[in-house]
Parts: structure tokens; sequence; C-alpha cells
């Protein structure tokens, strides 16, 4: 069904990153971009990291120099050409992406999410406020600013581009005129947080009241706890709230807070993957799997099939957006299910900078005034 003034089709993946290679994962990113748009989407989500891969070996081992050297290497920029051939693919196709990956700033990294408009346009770039547990050996902090809160932006649908799409042909091959002269059916607001921000209370609340009608949650591979099944004779030692079903729990939960259909996102790791990272054995991403992506209702419920965790595809849904009308009239928390009065949400949004008032020195004003 095509996507109607009311109702839009989007695509979450479930796929393997192209471990610690830029390029590859570009080109990768790009064909999935094209496969999602040729089959109708107009919004696609990818996962934590997916350019370029999650770093798996942090939960095996706190330190490994070639590893993190290679990935920073092979993480994205903004701006560069890597990061413009993304852009370009979704506005080739007309499709707004959503995409997770390591974004290298002057040698630091970050775990970053773009929202690119239909029209190529980098319409937000955030970073993750608080990396998790080992991330931090290889992650920095958000620096606050738009970095870390802009994170809901209004964006464009536009219809198919004039020039059919073929799914089946060479991502690399000559793509349709971008479609940015385009007038929009109609403007959709979409946001975006990283893995565990779903919980963390501030963050949603501040997320939801950007008024998403489409959220996408990334996330890195995970997994079923071990104490979910009955053949498992050897405890879990993992926390069930980092499993599949505690993510999935947690990004359910914000569709229902937040009255959006929510784009849950994960990756997949194989045996070429976990052999990259050395990763075998380990209680944390050490087998084969990963992947759970799923959509879910601004009610709660699931939307999609069940994918194999090994499988690599696409899931597709349609989403009715009266279905988020029809939520917000039980349930708005930015509106009649609130009390300001006696609860609110304090937020600083300056950006914290490295230097301060340079710029005034000698004109007889103190540094940092």
């Amino acid at each position: 069904m095509a996507s109607s003034p009311s109702t839009i089709k989007v695509a979450v993946t479930q796929a393997e990153p192209e471990w610690l290679d830029l390029e590859k994962a570009v080109q990768k990113t790009c064909a999935l971009i094209k496969e999602a748009a040729a089959n109708g989407a107009k919004i696609i989500a990818f996962p934590e990291c997916w350019i370029t891969g999650y770093p798996a070996w942090i939960w095996s081992r706190p330190v490994d120099f070639d590893l993190a050297n290679t990935y920073a290497k092979q993480s994205l920029r903004i701006p560069s050409p890597d990061f413009s051939a993304i852009r370009a693919a979704a506005a080739a196709h007309a499709i707004a992406v959503v995409l997770g990956f390591s974004e290298n700033d002057g040698g630091s990294l970050y775990i970053a999410q773009a929202i690119v408009g239909p029209d190529g346009a980098l319409l937000a770039r955030r970073r993750k406020i608080k990396p998790t547990h080992m991330e931090r050996t290889v992650f920095g902090d958000a620096a606050g600013g738009p970095d870390t809160l802009r994170n809901c932006v209004p964006v464009p649908i536009l219809p198919p581009p004039s020039s059919p799409i073929d799914a089946d042909a060479d991502a690399d091959a000559a793509a349709p005129a971008p479609a940015a002269a385009t007038s929009p059916q109609q403007t959709v607001n979409v946001s975006a947080l990283a893995c565990w921000e779903h919980a963390q209370p501030l963050l949603k609340y501040h997320t939801a009241l950007g008024r998403p009608a489409i959220h996408a949650a990334a996330w890195p591979p995970v997994y079923a706890h071990g104490s979910d099944s009955a053949d498992s004779a050897t405890p879990d030692p993992t926390l069930w709230s980092m499993s599949r079903d505690g993510c999935r729990n947690l990004s359910r939960t914000f569709a229902i807070e937040a009255q959006a259909f929510v784009l849950h996102a994960t990756a997949v790791l194989s045996a070429k993957g976990i052999e990259r990272m050395g990763t075998g054995g380990s209680p944390i991403m050490g087998r084969p799997g990963g992947g759970s992506s799923a959509v879910f209702g601004p009610d709660g419920r699931k939307l999609t099939g069940e994918m194999d965790e090994c499988v690599e595809g696409v899931l597709y849904a349609e989403c009715d957006l009266d279905e988020v009308v029809k939520a917000k009239g039980f349930l708005d928390l930015g509106g009649h299910y609130s009390r300001p009065d006696v609860l609110w949400l304090g937020v600083d949004g300056g950006e914290r900078r490295h230097v301060v008032g340079g710029e005034e020195r000698g004109q007889g004003r103190e540094v940092g005034a």
C-alpha cells in the first residue's frame, strides 16, 4: 500500500555492519536506502554505530590498541565525502534517513545519530548524552548544546522520484535526480535516541515534548537472556535489561510514553564479525545473532513480524498517523496528561566550549565574561 497523507511506510534495518571498513559501510548503507525506497518506505532507521559497527570487543577486554586505532580511522566524519554520499542517496530516492554511526571529530569519537531529509539536507546531528559502561573506553560524552538535545525535527515527506527505482540495480549506478525541488506531501516530527538513552527519564521526557510522530531507537546487537530459556543450565551473568526483551521493552515503553511509532533498529553479528573483533566466547556479543528489529505503534503494540536473529533484512510497517492522534487523546505527557505547575523539567541547552572569550582579549573585557 502506497503512503497516503495519513499513512507513512517506514523501514527498519536488521543487518550486519561492515565492521571497521568505512568505504564498504557507506556502500551498504546506500544500498539499503535504495532498497527501502524501492519498497515504498519514506523513512529508514539504522542501528547504533551502524557505521562502522559497534565496538563489541569493549565487553571482552578494556584495551585493544590495534582495533581502537582502526576504529577511529574508519569512523565517519561530518562533513566528509562519505557522509555526502549518504545524503545524496537519500535525495536520489526521496527517503529520510536516521543514521547511527561512530563519529570522529578531531580524533575524539562519539556515538552519534543524524537525521537526513529526503532532499539530502542534514536536519539534525546529535551525540549520545552518556556512553554506557565500557563504551566510555572508546566514546566521549556529548558536550551540550545542539549536539546533545536537538533530537526531534520536522521531516518533509516527499513523493517518489520521477524516475523509477530498481532495487536490484547497482547501488553505485546513476541515481534518479534529487527530489529537492519537489513540494512535500506533509511534514512529520522525527526523533532519535540511542540504546540506554531510553532508560534516561529526563532525556526521554525532553524528547517526548518535541512531539515526535516517529522515533528511531538505535541499538547494537542484543540477545535473549539465559534466564528466558528453559534449556539454559548455566546462570546468565549479564543484566536482563541489556537483553533482547529488555531493550525491546524500553523502546516499546517510549512508544507508549511519547505516543509515537518507534523504529527499533538492531544490528546482526556474524561469525565473521566475532572473528574480526575477537569476541568469541564473551558473555556479551560473543556468539552470532543479535538481530531483533521491530516497529512499535503509539499504543505499544508490535507492528512487524519476527526475523531470525542471524538473518539480515529490512522490516516494513505502515504507520497511520491518526493512531498518534488517537493515543494522545488518552495520554499526552506534554499536554492534558501533565502537571507542569507541580513537576517540570529544567534544561540547559548551552554549548560547552573549550575556549570562551579569546576574541575579546585586548578589548578591556575579561576572558569568559
